[in-house]
């Protein structure tokens, strides 16, 4: 008996290491070794992340090196957010303006860092190729048999080649956690939930994984990420299944601050319950994919309200968008007046940014970091 008692405890001590390996069977030992350690570092603290840190900031771009975050608190984000709009109707540069070429190598620089990075998708749409803000209902002429289906394959053909171009120096593929389809609990991108049935939208999703592995693309984590959400079945919705899906996490913004600062908090938080509790029947690992306050107008913001409200839940990282310019930023940069509570938010016990995960190695095999 207590030889069973002792053994039992083993293993739900090992729970807490030996995880669920990543949805794709065959991705790369970094990619695995990743994703095991995302689910590990939860333990630590929640990685902070910031939206193409590396290709611009306020006042600046194409700096080599620059973030208006490392800038500010000394070190980068351990989490980067880089998009692919654009790719696939044979531009240069993405939706932003950022070329391609470029995010490979800020992919590579923070891979160098032991940084993370992660990769969204506003494609245009593939049935009239109008923007992806298009309210236009279009998944069904996508799926198999549908009349703009070669069209959207072709274009899944570029996103799966650059995702394959992600590579050092000595041709080790880099992982990325790849979002596609986001915020699909809104009505504003041709996917959204005015938009497709969820039975369109679950099998969107499945085409789309199913045929970028064909392509033999192996080093991407798959992310599912929402819009707000009222309830668990409502999140839920779309989900396209546990086989699919590596992370799950939420987009919510913080508008008109400071009338809603309460209501920002309590309606995040509310949802955060909800995705921990769904990260923990599923086994995924949660974050809070997209956040923000426009222009930080807030004084404190980081210290008062984000961090407050995150700290007690078991997230894998928080991501804020960009910094395009004085009006529209969401990082402080050299000089702002929320710069000094960044810093201050950026030594929190529970806050990783940079310099703590390079220390953890994410890429390499660790504890728990094999094989079940």
């Amino acid at each position: 008996m207590f030889s069973r008692l002792v053994l039992c405890f083993f293993f739900i001590g090992l729970t807490t290491y030996c995880q669920s390996m990543p949805v794709d069977s065959l991705c790369t030992p970094e990619t695995r070794n990743l994703y095991i350690h995302l689910q590990q570092l939860v333990q630590k603290g929640i990685l902070f992340g910031h939206q193409d840190d590396l290709a611009y900031g306020v006042g600046w771009r194409g700096v080599a090196g620059r973030s208006d975050v490392q800038s500010v608190t000394g070190q980068y984000p351990a989490v980067m957010g880089w998009d692919l709009g654009h790719i696939e109707t044979g531009k240069t540069e993405n939706l932003d303006s950022v070329p391609f070429q470029k995010i490979r190598e800020y992919i590579r620089f923070a891979y160098k860092k032991g940084c993370i990075n992660t990769v969204s998708w506003h494609l245009n749409n593939p049935y009239n190729g109008k923007s992806s803000w298009d309210e236009t209902p279009t998944i069904k002429y996508i799926l198999p048999g549908g009349e703009s289906h070669a069209t959207f394959k072709s274009w899944l053909v570029i996103v799966a080649d650059f995702l394959k171009s992600l590579k050092t120096e000595n041709g080790t593929p880099i992982p990325v956690i790849f979002r596609p389809y986001h915020e699909h609990t809104g009505s504003w991108f041709w996917w959204g939930k005015k938009e497709s049935t969820p039975e369109e939208y679950i099998a969107l999703w499945r085409f789309t994984e199913r045929f970028l592995q064909e392509q033999g693309v192996h080093n991407v984590l798959y992310a599912y990420s929402s819009a707000e959400f009222s309830s668990k079945e409502d999140f839920l919705e779309r989900y396209p299944g546990d086989t699919y899906i590596d992370i799950i996490g939420f987009d919510t913004y913080h508008r008109d601050a400071p009338k809603e600062n309460a209501n920002f908090v309590a309606n995040t938080r509310r949802m955060l319950t909800d995705l921990t509790e769904i990260g923990k029947i599923h086994n995924k690992v949660c974050a809070l994919t997209e956040t923000g306050l426009e222009s930080l107008t807030e004084k404190n913001w980081w210290t008062s309200i984000v961090y407050p409200m995150v700290k007690d839940y078991p997230l894998s990282y928080v991501l804020v968008w960009r910094n395009a310019n004085t009006k529209h930023h969401y990082a402080p940069y050299p000089g702002h007046a929320n710069a000094a509570d960044f810093q201050t938010f950026s030594k929190m016990p529970k806050v990783l940014f940079e310099k703590k995960v390079a220390q953890e190695q994410v890429y390499k095999s660790g504890t728990g970091a094999k094989r079940k």
